[in-house]
């Protein structure tokens, strides 16, 4: 199996969703050694956030890009491959102002792509990702799951790649990190816990 494991939060090494995603990876492996895992930490390598230049490349042919159009491109290209290639994916997504950090969205943007992830027919849109396995770190200071305040971050993670036809998702949540010290360990241990439930059985 091959596992696709995003990282977008700018934090680095204090980043809740760096360590519950790690965690996560590695209990996924030692329950799957065969396991082959790609890596890409989109707040060091930040992918260039979609714009007219990045259409332009699309569709100008490969012998009359330049330099930028190419490298648009083969960003483009190299991230769908990466994509479409991964059985699963791990997403650490915090919440940053009610929604996702922008280099996620970012990346999102290089891979919902007509005609290659998604499709519209005349019954209407149809994803093309299916049976792809989605686990989704979700980290919040405050407590927005379930409520109007969450709209803009996992129910959008979730319907977007529903859309691209991705149904097997799972939420690993830690919410309330930034209200205080017995909060935060409560949330992290509360995702540690079900993290290691979620492998208990392989």
């Amino acid at each position: 199996m091959k596992l696709l494991h995003i990282d977008s939060s700018i934090l680095g090494d204090n980043s809740a969703s760096r360590q519950l995603s790690r965690e996560l990876v590695q209990a996924w492996k030692a329950a799957e050694p065969g396991m082959t895992v790609s890596y890409r930490d989109l707040a060091t390598d930040a992918i260039s956030h979609f714009s007219a230049q990045t259409l332009v490349a699309a569709g100008t042919s490969a012998e009359l890009r330049d330099a930028a159009l190419k490298y648009e491109a083969e960003l483009s290209a190299e991230t769908m491959a990466e994509f479409q290639a991964a059985d699963a994916l791990v997403i650490a997504a915090p919440m940053y102002n009610f929604t996702i950090p922008t280099q996620l969205k970012a990346w999102i943007d290089r891979i919902a792509v007509a005609g290659q992830t998604f499709r519209y027919g005349d019954a209407g849109f149809e994803g093309l990702c299916g049976g792809k396995k989605l686990v989704i770190v979700s980290t919040a200071g405050g407590l927005h799951a379930g409520q109007p305040s969450g709209v803009g971050h996992e129910d959008y993670l979730k319907h977007m790649f529903g859309f691209l036809g991705i149904t097997d998702i799972e939420f690993v949540r830690a919410e309330g990190l930034a209200k205080g010290d017995d909060m935060r360990a409560k949330g992290m241990s509360q995702a540690t816990l079900q993290i290691s439930q979620q492998f208990a059985a392989a």
